[in-house]
């Protein structure tokens, strides 16, 4: 009898090309050129900038004879505000091309600059999916981190500046072109960072593995993305410049990506954006907070799919066995978060137990929530909460 999974539809385009390779950011003017770019906007973050990378890649325009100009006048988790001004910029300047070259921040915050000069208006008019009329201009993305997949998604997280409530803007003609994946721009992150990128992405491929929204092609980048992330994250905290190990990361993290443009996530990514939005927990954080407890959820019913990853890395070393089962992944989990030096409780970030009813009522409105496996309302997402005290 087959797997029931082989009926489960889909419709699968790949439509970003991936370019994997040590050094490969010497390669972005001859990229850029494939695809006829001769002005480029560069948007990078003042980290990127110090740590060299962003120069090295302007070098590698200059050298293909493509003008830049660098934005820079963002923040962590980019806002409507930063997109505002990189739009103007972006008049000013008349680029052909966007590049994103840097974390997720940068790399969303480029995809809403290009909805944006590409389409007009403001962001918040494509918030949503397909909402873009207008063709947009060509963009690469060059990831510094190994964290969020931005690079391989057509969707921009941008945050209200007002509200900072985070829009998911989403439209294939917001995909990247190329995604340039060069591992030793990964060296330079500080452990915190390297830890809160890491969690992140393993959320990812784990939350994309059961989703309601699964496909046998997503399920096979969940697959290879937990394999690279889960037997890597504890190499890269304690030897930064393993570059194998590094390496790992940052295909897993884009192959994670890959995951969540066709199966999209869960409850985690649901219960951890109002402590972001409420109290200015650090998202990676939040996952890290809220992953095992809805690993535990979900798998009183969907255990079979948790079972099947760990199927999938049997007998390697440093990953859970089969036989300790769900609760097995979810101590996992938390043993990898302290490793980060991120575990914590609710209750430190400020969070108190009579905001459980707000915290639960916004999670109830996050978009990533409806996918998950198991149904989560307002009741069943403050008990989550509950548990993270």
């Amino acid at each position: 009898m087959s797997h029931p999974l082989s009926l489960l539809p889909f419709d699968f385009e790949a439509r970003t090309r991936i370019v994997f390779q040590v050094d490969a950011i010497d390669r972005l003017g001859e990229l850029a050129s494939q695809i006829k770019g001769r002005r480029a906007l560069v948007v990078s973050d003042s980290g990127v900038i110090a740590a060299g990378h962003t120069h090295r890649g302007i070098d590698a325009l200059r050298g293909a004879g493509i003008v830049s100009r660098v934005f820079e006048d963002f923040h962590e988790n980019p806002s409507s505000d930063d997109v505002d001004r990189g739009v103007a910029g972006a008049a000013e300047f008349a680029p052909d091309l966007l590049i994103g070259l840097g974390g997720g921040s940068s790399i969303d915050c480029a995809k809403g600059i290009n909805f944006v000069h590409s389409n007009g208006g403001s962001i918040h008019d494509y918030w949503g999916v397909g909402r873009a009329s207008k063709p947009m201009l060509p963009m690469i993305a060059v990831p510094t981190t190994a964290g969020t997949g931005s690079e391989a998604q057509s969707f921009a997280l941008i945050s209200d500046a007002k509200t900072h409530e985070k829009m998911a803007c989403g439209d294939r003609k917001a995909a990247c072109r190329i995604a340039l994946l060069d591992p030793r721009l990964t060296i330079t992150q500080p452990r915190r960072l390297t830890a809160l990128t890491g969690i992140d992405a393993l959320a990812h491929a784990l939350e994309t593995y059961v989703t309601k929204r699964r496909t046998p092609v997503s399920q096979v980048f969940s697959r290879e993305a937990w394999r690279l992330l889960a037997g890597n994250l504890t190499c890269v905290l304690q030897d930064p410049e393993d570059l194998e190990a590094r390496g790992a990361m940052q295909l897993g993290a884009c192959f994670a990506g890959l995951a969540i443009e066709n199966s999209m996530l869960g409850a985690t990514h649901a219960l951890a954006n109002p402590l972001t939005a409420e109290y200015g927990l650090v998202h990676g954080q939040a996952i890290g907070l809220m992953l095992p407890h809805v690993i535990r959820y979900n798998g009183d019913q969907f255990g079979e799919l948790y079972l099947q990853l760990l199927q999938s890395t049997s007998g390697l070393a440093g990953y859970p066995k089969v036989s300790d089962g769900v609760e097995g992944l979810a101590r996992f989990v938390e043993d990898l978060v302290t490793q980060c030096e991120l575990s914590m409780p609710l209750s430190g970030c400020g969070a108190a137990e009579d905001h459980i009813a707000r915290l639960a009522a916004d999670a109830a409105k996050q978009w990533t929530g409806t996918f998950n496996p198991r149904p989560v309302s307002e009741a069943e997402l403050a008990e989550l909460y509950r548990l993270a005290f």
